[in-house]
């Protein structure tokens, strides 16, 4: 089963839609019963940073995020939810700390570069081919983008593919059980399904 986190801030019911197309048993999980139950935990995202952290903290989906990543499992971040995986925000000031599976601060496109925010189709490039979640996908293939930020890893041996808007920067990682992406892959047709599958196919 893989529990896909309902916080109230996600655009849940697409990504419901996305994994049970590529085969996934989803259950919507807003308790933290559900995700210590759940044998792949997705954590999927629109809006705000602190909004994302503060309604998991409200539901006890916080913790109960750490501790499923530390069971090995196959873990999943989309959009906001690959953000909160980070310490930090620099969001409206924000003060809510992220989840701190990873290294690194969320930060903001610069204005004078390009229109923000990036609404639209862009290429990304495997900096880790490897990846499972990238295998039948081609380097340089094209995902859907909707976000003002994007984080940047201290270490950047988890970054998996690398896209260009302005700046050179990390749309997807993975270290060992933990993947997640920028982009939103159920958003993104042949290429975002076939990732969700791969995913899938990890359980």
């Amino acid at each position: 089963m893989i529990a896909l986190l309902d916080y109230g801030a996600g655009n849940v019911r697409s990504v419901q839609k996305a994994l049970t197309a590529a085969g996934g048993d989803v259950q919507l999980a807003s308790n933290p019963e559900t995700v210590a139950q759940a044998d792949a935990v997705v954590l999927p995202g629109v809006g705000a940073f602190d909004d994302c952290i503060n309604a998991m903290q409200r539901q006890e989906l916080f913790e109960a995020v750490r501790e499923f990543v530390s069971t090995g499992k196959p873990f999943l971040g989309i959009c906001v939810g690959y953000q909160a995986l980070f310490e930090k925000s620099e969001e409206f000031n924000s003060c809510a700390a992220g989840l701190d599976i990873f290294e690194g601060s969320v930060v903001r496109f610069p204005d004078a570069e390009v229109k923000v925010p990036q609404i639209g189709w862009n290429g990304a490039q495997f900096s880790k081919p490897e990846c499972p979640i990238l295998q039948d996908i081609e380097s340089g293939s094209h995902f859907y983008f909707v976000h003002s930020y994007y984080p940047e890893p201290k270490d950047k041996s988890i970054v998996a593919t690398r896209t260009e808007y302005g700046v050179d920067f990390a749309s997807a990682v993975w270290r060992d059980n933990v993947f997640a992406t920028q982009f939103h892959p159920e958003k993104s047709q042949k290429a975002g399904l076939q990732l969700l599958t791969n995913f899938v196919n990890l359980i």
